[in-house]
């Protein structure tokens, strides 16, 4: 048990540290493009293509990664054959999408609800679509292998080799054209959105080459086999479509919905300053890859496992509010990050924040479904979420602009954490610790409220820095007096001897 547990830790860490740090890079990408891109529709653009991409591709892999796992792992099937399998349908339904869409392609077009998307990038993001879909399902199979080097080396990769051409296309090219013009007379700066879904086309069939040798197999195919995958698999679509529509919904809907006349601009301003309050996700995302594996270790031992669920909670609250005070305290710093042209935007970043600090509260509370076998409720929750998206989105963005998108963000996410919780208390009860929840929401919102009376009576901004600084010591030194006392630290405990 306790080498098993080892090489959870070390698997863990590899996939966690490797997706944060992939996702960290490619945060970085869309403030760079504030800074590149030729105005806010652009970035508009940009957004609303790669909105759908997550979508697409929950769809055309549907639920078979899952699948893959369930069905190689049990004893009376071949593993091998359960790959290929996959492998197999997944690369039939892919092909027969990337015909038909490129068939249809302008009808699809339209689909986008803005004259600023040609076809011409509908048709690059239905390849990039077709070769990201076939690279699922051989990284899924790495995880199987336990192979987690290989698969954070290629993940890490990919991001690396889309920044690169987006750094080629934006930094050196201008450059180039102006040194050598006649090599260089196809740069045109007004391309950006052609530049970086370029970019991520390279890098997509890089990363589709890097796993050639997952692709290198003896291919069988077994129908019945595959009619017991689609069966378990398929329910887990619904999920992950809720899930992605949940996150993506506001920024597909917008051009549909948004009555202003540069509706592309706001949107790219909506999604610049969305980006800013993404740092609560990543770090929402490194607790999962902590969090999930220790619940299901903790299930299997014996003791008081309900405490130290409660506990984690706690302290991912604790931990998350003081990552919300440190931008909202440092946002005169964290703002230029963007481009002047996209700082209108940033009133929704403590909206958002919070936002996502409620659904990572409730992936937390969404122990009890998974504990009990009752997953059928996270699709549930999920498509109860949905339904808050949609009609916060329909009924309130076209009087209210991107500001509805972050409000309905913040009640979809309320919404499905305060379900949860009661769910769970009838379900599989926990004694959370509300009074100390309650407590460090309270001391945060009232901090909170200092940081933004220092930005609306301080004109000097090193000044509202030092405030703020001392708004924020205040949050850590209740922190430590209260709930993690220095002398606890095994670190600093020998000093204290």
């Amino acid at each position: 048990m306790a080498g098993g547990m080892k090489t959870l830790a070390k698997e863990t860490a590899i996939y966690g540290v490797s997706s944060i740090f992939g996702r960290f890079l490619n945060w970085l990408l869309t403030p760079y493009w504030t800074w590149v891109l030729a105005g806010t529709a652009q970035m508009g653009v940009v957004s609303n293509l790669y909105s759908w991409t997550a979508l697409t591709v929950v769809i055309l892999t549907y639920g078979m990664e899952t699948g893959l796992f369930r069905f190689a792992n049990k004893n009376e099937e071949n593993p091998l054959k359960v790959y290929t399998t996959t492998l197999i349908s997944i690369s039939s339904t892919t092909l027969l999408f990337v015909v038909l869409a490129i068939l249809f392609l302008n009808p699809i077009t339209t689909i986008f609800g803005s004259e600023d998307i040609k076809s011409h990038y509908v048709l690059l993001l239905i390849i990039i679509l077709g070769l990201d879909t076939l690279s699922a399902i051989p990284f899924a199979y790495l995880r199987y292998q336990k192979r987690p080097i290989r698969f954070a080396t290629i993940q890490t990769l990919n991001v690396v080799v889309a920044i690169l051409f987006n750094l080629f296309f934006f930094l050196a090219c201008p450059w180039l054209a102006v040194k050598f013009p006649d090599t260089f007379s196809w740069f045109d700066i007004n391309k950006g959105v052609d530049y970086i879904l370029i970019s991520n086309l390279i890098a997509s069939a890089i990363r589709l080459l890097l796993l050639s040798p997952q692709l290198r197999v003896k291919y069988t195919f077994d129908g019945a086999l595959l009619k017991r995958m689609l069966v378990y698999s398929l329910p887990l679509l619904v999920l992950g479509i809720a899930g992605i529509m949940n996150q993506n919904l506001d920024k597909m809907l917008y051009p549909h919905l948004s009555t202003e006349a540069d509706k592309m601009g706001q949107l790219g301003i909506y999604t610049a300053s969305f980006k800013i309050a993404v740092i609560m996700v990543m770090f929402t995302q490194a607790f999962r890859y902590a969090f999930e594996p220790f619940i299901f270790a903790k299930n299997k031992e014996s003791g008081d496992n309900k405490t130290a669920y409660s506990q984690a909670t706690k302290y991912f609250i604790i931990f998350c509010l003081f990552i919300f005070l440190a931008v909202m305290g440092y946002l005169d710093f964290v703002k230029h990050l963007l481009e002047a042209e996209y700082h209108e935007g940033l009133k929704i970043v403590p909206i958002v924040m919070v936002a996502e600090l409620f659904f990572g509260i409730y992936f937390n509370l969404s122990l009890w479904y998974k504990l009990t076998d009752q997953t059928k409720w996270g699709t549930y929750l999920s498509l109860i979420g949905l339904a808050v998206t949609v009609l916060g989105n329909v009924l309130f963005v076209p009087q209210f602009g991107y500001i509805a998108c972050a409000w309905t963000a913040f009640f979809a996410n309320l919404v499905m954490m305060a379900l949860s919780y009661i769910l769970g208390q009838k379900n599989y009860p926990i004694n959370y610790d509300l009074k100390s929840a309650g407590f460090y929401f309270g001391v945060s919102i009232a901090l909170f409220a200092g940081i933004m009376f220092s930005h609306g009576i301080i004109d000097n901004v090193w000044l509202r820095l030092v405030i703020n600084t001392v708004l924020i010591a205040i949050y850590v030194f209740i922190v430590i007096k209260k709930d993690l006392p220095l002398r606890d630290i095994p670190v600093i405990r020998k000093y204290f001897k």
